[in-house]
């Protein structure tokens, strides 16, 4: 089984083959995706009128953004802090929230969480899909032209409790008390910054794949539109499914598919290509990855097999040739960028951004040792199934509206992973997707991406989004599954013009994925 062609055009999945050609003309956009949005009316004591949520309750929230640590422009109204998690917590969760200009975004809240477990939310911020980025290698913080902000008013997370800049420790067992805790805390959120009503989304990456259909079940259990109004997930390269699915039976086929980027050697490539075939994972990726699927779906092989832990073994070697590897984004190679988020497994850096103290004040919450991700969030494992064994086929019939996206570039867990995943659930009266997933992503160009093909990019260089066909897009009834071409393991950061679009596609502002034109601007 191949995987698919982030090079051509060509989307091949089981034994079925679509050919798309790429859109070549340009079209322009507005330099401004959203439009401004008279404030409205709202206790504003005292209050700036250009602050659509500043009142007696939000106050002591309100982040100063035009003089935020280093970073050279204003930030425009923000709010930041912490907030209860009791009764079912006994601390509380750190908040970052980033009203919208866009009158679309008018009665809506997006909800970003990264994973790990134990991964902070600021991470996706700074560094995918923030108002204001600064990701690795680079000098300063820079605007983001492709911030979710220009969609949709947005709050970042970090959660469980012992999380980023929540206070821990952490008392949760399963994804039951995380969903529990989250909500009490997401009912005080809604209070206090009157969104009664508002539409709810959640979206976020990898772990988070565990705890957002937990989530997004526990809101829909509410049964209380009134904080709880949830109208879609959207969850990039997740983990929703045992590992023995989601990283080690596609491995070999990846490696394969790849193989010139990773460089091993024949000796090599023959023995774990023997591995895959004797432990079962080419069989059951062959049976698994059929279109609709078979009645009597494939058991997923046994890792603790001798020898059956290929993921591993390839990635050991992978390191001996290019020391600098990147499970997250397989393509990298040496030196490791310098990180502002002081990212452990990569280079790390003179200091951690948002473990600074100024900072750390400017965001009201006491001095924490922050890190990017660390923590014994569940001291003694994740006691919940995985989402795709639970709750997110649920969670797909009760919103018909779940998106999970997935870049080709990343080597911890495989699109193949997913999809086989896909096909071996039951949701809208049926098994898995009936058809191969081979309809194109559609990109929109940009005023600025062609001034960039053309040799005139702006200063600072920030307009860093591709355009046209970028990846494929399937929906069947309510599920979307997208690919990315380029991307590794966060779309956002990757490919921001693709992670905009599906983020469009999620919040109702196209009809579907492949539609043509430009980026929607309410």
């Amino acid at each position: 089984m191949r995987l698919l062609s982030a090079i051509t055009a060509f989307v091949l999945v089981g034994n079925a083959v679509a050919v798309q050609n790429p859109h070549r003309k340009a079209e322009s956009l507005r330099k401004s995706l959203v439009s401004k949005n008279e404030p409205r009316k709202r206790d504003t004591t005292p209050a700036s009128p250009e602050f659509k949520y500043l009142n007696s309750k939000t106050e002591k929230f309100l982040v100063n953004g035009t003089h935020f640590p280093q970073v050279p422009f204003d930030l425009g109204e923000s709010y930041a802090g912490l907030l209860s998690n009791t009764p079912h917590g006994n601390s509380s969760l750190f908040f970052w929230f980033f009203p919208s200009d866009n009158p679309a975004a008018e009665r809506e809240i997006t909800i970003w969480l990264n994973g790990g477990p134990g991964c902070s939310s600021l991470d996706g911020l700074l560094q995918e899909n923030g108002p204001f980025l600064w990701q690795s290698g680079t000098y300063a913080p820079v605007q983001n032209p492709y911030s979710w902000t220009n969609l949709t008013n947005l709050v970042y997370v970090d959660q469980p409790a012992g999380t980023g800049l929540s206070p821990g420790p952490a008392t949760v067992q399963n994804e039951i008390d995380v969903s529990n805790q989250f909500n009490d805390f997401w009912r005080r959120f809604i209070q206090t910054f009157q969104m009664e009503g508002y539409k709810v989304y959640i979206t976020g990456e990898s772990y988070a794949g565990q705890y957002i259909p937990y989530l997004a079940a526990g809101m829909l259990d509410q049964n209380d539109t009134t904080h709880f109004n949830l109208k879609g997930i959207q969850i990039n390269d997740p983990s929703i499914n045992e590992d023995s699915v989601m990283i080690y039976a596609p491995a070999v086929a990846a490696l394969n598919y790849f193989d010139r980027i990773f460089g091993l050697n024949d000796t090599f490539m023959a023995e774990i290509n023997k591995k895959s075939e004797k432990c079962g994972f080419n069989n059951f990726l062959d049976k698994a990855l059929t279109f609709p699927p078979p009645k009597n779906f494939p058991t997923a092989p046994d890792i603790s097999q001798d020898g059956c832990d290929v993921w591993d073994q390839i990635v050991k070697a992978a390191t001996y040739v290019n020391p600098c590897f990147n499970m997250y984004h397989l393509s990298d190679f040496c030196p490791f960028l310098w990180d502002q988020m002081g990212f452990p497994s990569l280079a790390g850096g003179p200091n951690d951004y948002f473990n600074q103290s100024d900072v750390q004040k400017a965001l009201h919450v006491p001095p924490t040792d922050y890190s990017v991700c660390g923590g014994e969030i569940f001291p003694n494992g994740d006691g919940s199934v995985p989402s795709a064994l639970g709750p997110l086929p649920g969670v797909i019939e009760r919103t018909n509206n779940v998106l999970l996206g997935h870049g080709w570039f990343d080597y911890l867990l495989f699109m193949n992973g997913s999809l086989a995943t896909i096909q071996n659930m039951t949701w809208g009266g049926a098994k898995g997707f009936q058809k191969p997933p081979t309809e194109p992503l559609f990109v929109p160009y940009t005023a600025a991406l062609d001034a960039n093909a053309n040799g005139d990019p702006e200063s600072p260089y920030n307009a860093n989004a591709g355009a046209g066909i970028l990846g494929t897009a399937h929906t069947e009834r309510g599920l979307t599954f997208s690919t990315v071409y380029g991307s590794g393991h966060e779309i956002p950061q990757y490919v921001p013009g693709a992670a905009y679009r599906q983020l469009e596609f999620l919040l109702g502002r196209i009809k579907n994925l492949q539609q043509r034109g430009s980026f929607t601007t309410q």
